[in-house]
């Protein structure tokens, strides 16, 4: 790689696509340079799974819009490209080949970015590892011994060691923000709506599942986020609107918040001395800019549990009905991995009425939760994302004689209930302040009130300002030094 191309590599999205704006560089050499990055480092990591470099160099010849340009690769689940295979991870669904594309890849097409492929994630995501039997586990850039820690762990692992300067991820319970943490990048769950699912898709789950990506600055998910949101006609609602761009919060005076706290999780304990030192360094830091930290808990956390276990169950059984609907066919035999399996049994002892019960006893939490986030309450809530540093690589796979063992290892993983905010549909975020002595990035995460990504992109703003993480580089890495922004 040239020296330019390993410093084009260290910048945000947005430097790139201003180093593209003034012909300092084209188009089509930063999709060069990101294509000898992923193939070069890949290998090891395990990220990129589905590679489309024809279709990314024709389409950077031709690239227009606030991206103009820029590497980005798509996860490959939900969102889809007409003409390219797709599998959402799972050897049931390897073979098919998109009939459609979706409205979310229109706009990142429209503004301008440059999709090279599409990235790893676990079987229909729904663990929270990244390690598929139909691809192999992908490694975490940090130590590639250990796992990224979310179903969007193929695009943490690509803009972690500099692949590309983001990639799209979706979120049904964490899965942006787990493998943000777990890969020490920034990563911001929108409010329910905020991005279409569409065509193929209304609300999924209940309006549980949101899109975005993982990014290395905050304004790079702003500016994103302003280039891909707003309902398509058909929504069954939409998100409540902006007054302003969401980069125009970048950078904009949070003003003095008051924020709740807990190092407690849902089932009484605490997380990982390290998850806790995270925490501790964060309202420390806040308390330090200006903001009012107050210890408490979210009212009824601690008795949603069942409620959450039957839409997981359901939401299972939901995929796969919809997969046997679209291919024609049910799953046969050793096409779907123990644990899907296993939530598929469950799902199908859901019934109806079960899982209505389990959704408005969801929404009456959601009404405490939006008591609790008021004018007359907090302004956020701030955890730990996770509860552990990221598992070692393998111990999140299920087998035969013990399917349910992800689950079991992933609880003590992901205690703390970042599923808040998709049963409330608010925005939430995990950011990079804090790395252990074996140096893991360990995130902090933050829930905000619903409809105010502008707040916590205020805050977001503020905390990279005050304690920057983009100079940090991971063990493996296609970066050199990150050139000044």
């Amino acid at each position: 790689m040239t020296g330019v191309a390993e410093q084009v590599a260290g910048l945000d999205a947005t430097a790139q696509a201003a180093l593209v704006a003034a012909g300092e560089v084209s188009a089509v050499e930063l999709t060069e340079g990101a294509i000898e990055r992923i193939e070069r480092l890949n290998p090891l990591l395990g990220a990129v799974v589905t590679p489309l470099y024809d279709r990314a160099l024709a389409a950077a010849a031709r690239a227009d819009g606030p991206f103009a340009g820029v590497p980005f690769l798509l996860k490959d689940l939900v969102a889809e490209i007409e003409g390219t295979p797709f599998a959402e991870g799972s050897a049931y669904v390897h073979g098919t080949v998109s009939t459609f594309t979706s409205e979310l890849v229109h706009r990142l097409e429209r503004a301008g970015l440059v999709i090279l492929g599409r990235t790893a994630a676990p079987e229909f995501g729904m663990v929270p590892a990244c390690e598929p039997v139909l691809h192999g586990p992908t490694r975490n850039p940090w130590d590639p011994q250990r796992s990224t820690s979310g179903s969007s762990g193929g695009s943490a692992a690509a803009v972690a060691s500099g692949m590309v300067p983001m990639a799209h991820g979706n979120d049904l319970g964490g899965s942006l923000r787990f493998p943000a943490s777990a890969c020490g990048l920034f990563g911001l769950k929108p409010t329910r709506a905020r991005i279409p699912l569409g065509p193929e898709y209304g609300d999924a789950v209940g309006g549980w599942a949101v899109e975005h990506a993982l990014t290395v600055s905050v304004r790079d998910s702003a500016a994103l986020l302003d280039a891909t949101s707003g309902a398509m006609p058909g929504d069954p609602y939409p998100a409540p609107p902006q007054p302003r761009p969401f980069a125009a919060e970048v950078g904009a005076d949070p003003g003095r918040l008051r924020i709740a706290w807990t190092a407690r999780t849902p089932g009484g304990g605490t997380g990982h001395p390290d998850c806790v030192a995270a925490l501790t360094d964060a309202v420390a830091l806040l308390t330090g800019l200006g903001h009012e930290l107050v210890e408490a808990d979210l009212p009824g956390i601690d008795g949603i549990g069942r409620a959450i276990g039957t839409v997981f169950d359901a939401a299972t059984a939901w995929i796969i009905g919809y997969w046997t609907r679209r291919l024609g066919r049910p799953p046969g035999p050793g096409e779907l991995e123990p644990v899907t399996r296993a939530y598929l049994e469950s799902g199908r002892r859901v019934g109806a009425a079960d899982y209505l019960l389990a959704i408005e006893e969801l929404q009456r939490f959601a009404r405490g939760v939006a008591g609790f986030l008021s004018p007359s309450g907090f302004d956020a809530w701030l955890t730990p994302t996770m509860s552990e540093p990221p598992p070692r690589i393998g111990e999140m796979t299920s087998t035969p004689d013990d399917p349910l063992r992800p689950v079991r290892r992933g609880g003590r993983t992901v205690a703390y209930p970042a599923v808040v905010a998709n049963i409330t549909g608010n925005p939430a975020m995990s950011v990079p302040l804090w790395w252990n002595g074996d140096g893991l990035p360990v995130g902090v995460h933050v829930l905000g009130r619903h409809g105010d990504e502008a707040a916590l992109l205020r805050l977001a703003a503020q905390l990279e300002s005050a304690r920057p993480w983009a100079w940090r580089l991971p063990a493996v890495s296609g970066c050199g030094a990150p050139a000044p922004r």
